[in-house]
């Protein structure tokens, strides 16, 4: 099929003072050997040069890319604002410092057109200074229990993935309520709409890791957030997870902070570790060897600060 011939990809890309990194991400979304893909860039009261250079590739593009405006709503707000004004069929996110193969929409599109599948997924790399990262492919959730396989945590990154429009509408976009987990949230109500996913097992994605102000930066949030998704998701859908013993739900959600507190202590990411063990002393969600890294994390932050600098220097 030629590519004007191929049903129209949109893709959203929110964008807040990404100059350094927007033209390779522009260029990766319009350079698809896929074709027929509009490209919506929603700037976000940027203070850089991203909108002058959005602004030039649509002058050089016309009809190709849409430059639509945001006041500081934030990432999910500006993608439901570009899906507003989405024509396309299918539907892909990339933000503004990320990047895909040149094939990546095709083979996505490709697999969702032979199999019939609602959403289409591919694995995906991190990247960045000082970040080694092995490339990573995903399960095949498909060929298992999507639920409990979603419910371990986000199947993959917002733009690891094609989705069919209608999935999106019926979805209504993004919500808006915990920024640090809306593509968890966004993933877990689509399996409630349709089991119907393929892996592309290839890596056709890449995150680029650049700094604390990314959102996925403060751990502890990131983990509290994606805590607060699986509870709503639980509450609104409990015939989805009526299969599951209490005993490993209580292990996908309360276990999955305990897990993460261990690992920011361990990466002494001490105001992370601090949030999240007290989070499971409050839900008393540990067992006895646990205890006495809960009861210090009930000391003050500076306190709980010097007790594992001092626990540091008695171990060398």
């Amino acid at each position: 099929m030629s590519p004007e011939n191929k049903p129209l990809i949109s893709v959203i890309m929110p964008c807040y003072n990404g100059a350094p990194f927007l033209r390779e991400a522009i260029d990766s979304a319009l350079n698809q050997r896929h074709g027929n893909v509009e490209l919506i860039v929603v700037d976000d009261g940027s203070t850089d040069a991203s909108p002058s250079i959005a602004a030039e590739f649509a002058r050089r593009q016309p009809g190709r890319l849409s430059l639509l405006h945001a006041a500081r709503v934030g990432p999910y707000p500006a993608r439901n604002l570009g899906l507003r004004s989405a024509r396309g069929e299918f539907i892909a996110f990339l933000d503004a410092d990320d990047w895909w193969e040149p094939s990546a929409l095709e083979k996505l599109y490709d697999a969702l057109l032979r199999t019939q599948a609602d959403i289409a997924y591919c694995g995906w790399q991190n990247v960045g200074e000082r970040l080694h990262s092995e490339p990573y492919l995903p399960p095949e959730y498909e060929k298992g229990d999507p639920v409990e396989g979603f419910m371990q945590g986000c199947p993959w990154p917002i733009h690891a993935a094609l989705v069919r429009g209608s999935i999106v509408r019926q979805l209504g976009g993004f919500s808006e309520r915990r920024f640090a987990s809306m593509d968890y949230d966004f993933w877990l109500r689509a399996v409630v709409l349709t089991r119907k996913m393929i892996r592309v097992p290839e890596v056709l994605a890449y995150y680029r890791w650049h700094g604390q102000s990314q959102v996925s930066a403060v751990k502890w949030r990131q983990v509290l957030d994606a805590l607060a998704v699986q509870r709503d998701f639980i509450r609104a859908n409990p015939q989805l997870v009526a299969h599951l013993p209490a005993h490993r739900l209580l292990e996908l959600t309360e276990g999955q902070v305990l897990k993460q507190a261990y690992n920011a202590l361990w990466k002494r990411d001490i105001a992370s570790a601090h949030k999240l063990f007290r989070h499971v002393a409050a839900a008393r969600s540990f067992g006895v060897k646990e205890l006495r890294h809960v009861v210090s994390a009930l000391l003050p932050l500076p306190a709980y600060r010097r007790l594992v600098q001092w626990a540091d220097r008695s171990d060398r």
